[in-house]
């Protein structure tokens, strides 16, 4: 059987969309392919929605069934041992809910991020004591000592796609809230927004605030990320959070929704420019 894992890599999910096109051109049902491998049908939708490791005998067999040639064949395999590797997060296992590792790897596949954020500064552009006062709080139900210096270790190791050399575009919307709520008190918010001040001067971020004087707006329900991908076998998906889970949206007009809602906030939120000049009046404020 499949080997279970906590969350997939992209280039499971990838390989998986990939094995559900290659089924549905051979014309086949998920019952004829389970019959090729002698499983139930409930093992090939799995494999199918990256819910489990890619098996290389079950692919062989399924490559052959839906008439693929062996060099395509191979290729695939290929890909599908280097996706089944396990991503750099899952040595974080142990603190790391199996809801949040699949962020982690889209977060580090996506050519786009997109985030609005109306409680904390976004995990990417945490300084450690900023994060720190975060998880004590109990944000994330975890206030053991050494739990809480391993996800500051995780943000922290998050943080370096911002500058890598395929670095993703960041644009984050984040309400005034976020920096007027103190967390660890003025030294560590003043070192927050002078890290915030430094992320605006990477070609790749865009940080702009929702002020009070802005009025509502429509992201006030809570704080969704949406990520694009330039594998177009990956469509661009949502993740909302709440208090004990999260969810994963791939739905175009969910996706839709959620976008324009972003593009509403973008406009109405202070520009880009002018985020800069509130950074530094607040920071004289602390």
């Amino acid at each position: 059987m499949s080997e279970p894992r906590s969350a997939p890599t992209v280039g499971q999910v990838v390989l998986g969309r990939r094995l559900l096109d290659l089924r549905e051109r051979a014309g086949l049902k998920r019952e004829d392919a389970a019959r090729v491998l002698r499983v139930a049908p409930a093992t090939v939708r799995r494999m199918e929605m990256a819910e489990v490791a890619l098996k290389i005998p079950y692919l062989q067999l399924l490559l052959k069934t839906y008439g693929v040639c062996d060099d395509e064949a191979d290729a695939f395999v290929q890909l599908a041992e280097d996706a089944n590797r396990p991503g750099w997060w899952q040595r974080f296992h142990d603190i790391l809910p199996g809801w949040f590792s699949m962020y982690v790897s889209l977060e580090g596949a996506a050519s786009l991020i997109r985030s609005y954020e109306p409680h904390f500064v976004p995990g990417v552009l945490q300084t450690e004591d900023y994060a720190r006062g975060v998880l004590r709080s109990g944000a994330i139900g975890q206030t053991r000592p050494e739990d809480i210096e391993r996800h500051v270790d995780l943000r922290m190791q998050r943080q370096e796609l911002l500058t890598r050399k395929d670095a993703p575009r960041l644009w984050v919307v984040m309400d005034e809230t976020v920096l007027r709520r103190r967390v660890g008190g003025p030294e560590v918010m003043r070192a927050q927004i002078d890290k915030l001040l430094e992320a605006t001067k990477l070609p790749n971020v865009t940080l702009q605030v929702a002020t009070f004087a802005g009025g509502p707006h429509p992201g006030t329900y809570g704080p969704f990320v949406l990520f694009r991908f330039a594998m177009p076998e990956l469509p661009d998906m949502v993740y909302s959070e709440y208090l004990t889970g999260a969810v994963y949206l791939d739905a175009r007009t969910e996706v839709a929704t959620h976008l324009e809602v972003m593009d509403r906030m973008a406009a109405q939120a202070a520009t880009a420019h002018r985020t800069k000049e509130i950074l530094r009046d607040l920071r004289k404020e602390l």
